[in-house]
């Protein structure tokens, strides 16, 4: 109960120490620090949604490369843009014509013929005041910072979101002549601000344009909140300014349209298409106006068509004049041109949007509060699920970031309606993905757990691969090459009858430490423990092409620690009888198949060797007594042994022996040592046991029992000498073997087996 209680706490912990993380998103959007992806996501909306048209007949005419050249050198002569604005009202039938141009007295030059300068401007005056206010004209605060050549102050833009309330503290903007503007009856042009607020917009995209300013005499509109008041016919008094919005009130006293805006003065452009999409924005050049104008004054009635069918597009049109060449600058990327195109297209899209009502809404702040928190919770509940769903639930976590964003897309396409997602996808992608981390971290923790109190039970090689394979223990096994190992106290019985059960217990504890220590850093695998019997195999779970080597060489190392503990014990004083200071261990193996996996019932099972060959190794362990050895193997070990580890290990021949429940001779051998620590003198005597035991098959019995007397004196294990040494095989050939066989002389046909009785 407690633990469960613990659990829950940890969870609601961990809740707690990832809630920061939508809310720090969502601070970054209430503090417009992610507004540059909140543009790049309304980019990819409207790539989505496609190009659209607007019900609106609005025209460009480039002053492009051909109009440059046709139009010779700057400064160029304001008669060239009466012809084109008086053509295009008089003659095309244009409801407006916006020129994105500020033709201040700045712009004139002191190098050209003034006489010129005055009559160019006679002629624009003249076209603009026989068209009253159908003709708008370009005013601009030289983008916020550039200094004007006439006054030499920096003229910014008075935005309301900066705190520029007071029209008396706000600066002038560059204006056109006035006498483009002014006559004796009144004014003539209209006067359109061609600024946008870059800033706000946060990228390099003209987004948001003021659609007013207040100035110390007037306020001045919008180039595009111009062009439609004419559109319309309506007058500037017929604006009606709110603090979220702009009406425009017929002279009924109705609404006719209402423009949304954002910080009480911008409007945000909707992007209809490409800047070079010939259907959907209509261009024509400077350069052609002035064609057909010649082709209209000429006398061939075939040039006068073809300049009245150019023309005729232009009934009822909205038509903005901007500079698009190259040379002239001017130029910003739009969400459908990557590469910057020229700004005017900004005023044109204005225009579809105003008229086409089509405005870009971004919902409300608490959208994006209410979103972020309710997308994180979804999705980092469902990534950090767990159990058999674990997977489907992480599947159902990204459908829910992929639907929300199909909504965000879906309301744009549908209503215009910007959904916040910036603050919601980020923070459900980083809560989620610090919850998964976390939760990464825990499975390794668990894992470490799991393998450290499995790992004390079975082998550390299969725990890592149970846990790697991430598949359930089953039931069943298969045939692997492998060494079985099998060890063994001598006279175990007799330290339990000495000893008390703790010191039992720590006694075998620090042997079978040391023994599983020893063979788990050869590569062996522990199958378990049978009270003091150590069984292990090597070449399984984890293949081992030198199993047989390993083994070989475990035996001997765990001999060697087996000595530095019965020194240790016996200096530990009088802690432990002298059995335990003369302990001696015995050890068989034998290599070949045997069936490893998962045995015994489907509640209860464990990972162990079946089969004959292990079967023999426990022979090995415990015929091994019988021969006066303490560590005994097998033919086929000793064969694969030398093929691997070469003669690094020592062996010296046995004999055949039968083993009981085998009815054929075994070849056995006694592992000696390491070559690295065998003594000379054990070295003759394996050489003079060898001699000997050839004597022993040829049956001269008394040539053997010479030189098993030989071996006798050089053997390295000798009675009442070496700790717990009780025979050894010169002893065991002299005192057993021999006199059976002199006893009971074998038949011809012997292959000098010896057949064992005992287990």
């Amino acid at each position: 109960m407690a633990s469960t209680k613990k659990g829950t706490a940890s969870i609601y912990l961990r809740w707690l120490l990832l809630v920061p993380i939508p809310i720090i998103w969502c601070l970054l959007g209430h503090y417009r620090q992610l507004t540059f992806f909140e543009n790049k996501f309304l980019d990819w909306r409207m790539q989505y949604r496609g190009e659209i048209e607007a019900p609106v007949n609005l025209r460009y005419v480039d002053i492009d490369t051909r109009a440059v050249e046709a139009m010779g050198e700057r400064p160029w002569s304001r008669d060239l843009y009466s012809s084109v604005a008086e053509a295009l009202i008089v003659v095309g039938g244009a409801k407006a014509v916006g020129f994105d141009i500020v033709l201040s007295r700045i712009s004139r030059s002191a190098m050209v013929d003034q006489k010129k300068v005055l009559e160019g401007n006679r002629q624009l005056r003249r076209v603009i005041q026989e068209n009253p206010k159908r003709v708008v004209l370009a005013a601009q605060y030289t983008l916020g910072s550039a200094v004007t050549q006439e006054e030499g102050t920096i003229r910014r833009v008075p935005l309301l979101r900066k705190g520029m309330v007071d029209p008396k503290k706000n600066d002038v903007p560059e204006m056109p002549e006035n006498g483009f503007l002014l006559s004796p009856q009144g004014p003539i042009a209209r006067v359109g601000l061609i600024d946008a607020d870059e800033e706000y917009g946060s990228d390099t995209v003209p987004r948001w344009a003021p659609m007013f300013v207040h100035t110390v005499s007037d306020t001045l509109y919008h180039m595009s909140l111009q062009l439609v008041l004419q559109h319309f016919g309506l007058e500037e008094k017929a604006v009606r300014i709110s603090p979220d919005r702009v009406d425009l009130i017929q002279s009924d006293g109705s609404t006719l349209l209402t423009l949304p805006l954002k910080e009480g003065q911008l409007l945000e452009a909707n992007w209809f298409s490409k800047w070079n999409d010939p259907k959907l924005n209509p261009r024509c050049s400077v350069a052609d106006v002035f064609i057909a104008i010649d082709e209209l004054n000429s006398s061939d009635a075939a040039k006068n068509r073809s300049a009245e069918s150019f023309f005729k597009p232009f009934k009822d049109a909205i038509v903005l004049i901007g500079p698009t060449d190259l040379l002239l600058g001017d130029r910003s990327p739009t969400p459908f041109d990557s590469k910057p195109v020229p700004r005017v297209g900004l005023h044109g899209n204005l225009v579809k949007t105003i008229l086409s009502e089509r405005f870009v809404v971004r919902l409300p702040e608490w959208t994006m509060w209410v979103s972020a928190v309710a997308l994180t919770l979804i999705v980092t509940a469902l990534s950090v699920a767990g159990g058999a769903r674990g997977v489907l639930a992480k599947l159902v976590a990204l459908l829910a970031i992929g639907g929300y964003t199909l909504v965000c897309f879906y309301l744009f396409e549908r209503s215009n309606y910007v959904l916040p997602m910036a603050a919601p996808l980020g923070a459900a992608f980083s809560t989620s993905f610090a919850a998964i981390l976390w939760q990464l971290i825990d499975e390794e923790r668990a894992k470490g757990r799991i393998k450290g109190m499995f790992g004390t039970y079975i082998s550390p090689q299969l725990v890592e691969q149970m846990v790697e394979s991430g598949e359930d223990p089953k039931l069943g096994g298969d045939v692997q090459p492998i060494t079985a190992y099998f060890s063994d106290i001598q006279s175990f019985s007799s330290f339990s009858e000495l000893l008390t059960p703790p010191q039992l217990v720590e006694l075998m504890n620090e042997y079978l430490t040391a023994c599983t220590d020893i063979v788990q850093a050869q590569g062996g695998t522990l199958d378990k423990y049978i009270g003091d019997a150590v069984v292990a195999m090597f070449g399984a779970p984890i293949p081992l092409p030198d199993h047989a080597y390993r083994a070989c060489v475990a035996t001997q190392l765990v001999h060697l620690r087996l000595g530095e503990l019965r020194a240790k014990w016996t200096a530990d004083g009088g802690k432990w009888p002298e059995i335990v200071q003369k302990m001696q261990s015995r050890i068989g193996v034998n290599s070949g198949p045997a069936t490893i996996g998962n045995m015994g019932s489907r509640t209860r099972f464990n990972y162990t060797m079946m089969g004959d060959n292990v079967n023999l190794a426990a022979r090995m362990e415990s015929g091994a007594k019988s021969w006066g050895s303490y560590t005994m193997c097998t033919e086929a070990t000793r064969a694969a042994c030398v093929e691997h580890g070469g003669d690094r290990v020592v062996f010296r021949p046995l004999g055949r022996i039968v083993v009981k429940g085998r009815s054929q001779p075994v070849p056995v051998y006694e592992i000696v040592g390491l070559k690295e620590s065998v003594t000379p003198q054990a070295r003759e005597c394996v050489g003079v046991f060898e001699r000997a035991l050839a004597r022993y098959y040829a049956k001269d019995w008394d040539g053997a029992l010479k030189l098993f007397a030989q071996s006798r004196e050089l053997e390295w294990n000798v009675p009442g000498k070496t700790p717990g040494v009780v025979s050894n095989p010169s002893i065991v050939y002299l005192d057993r073997v021999v006199p059976e066989a002199i006893a009971e002389p074998p038949p011809g046909d012997w292959d000098g087996r010896y057949i064992m009785h005992e287990k």
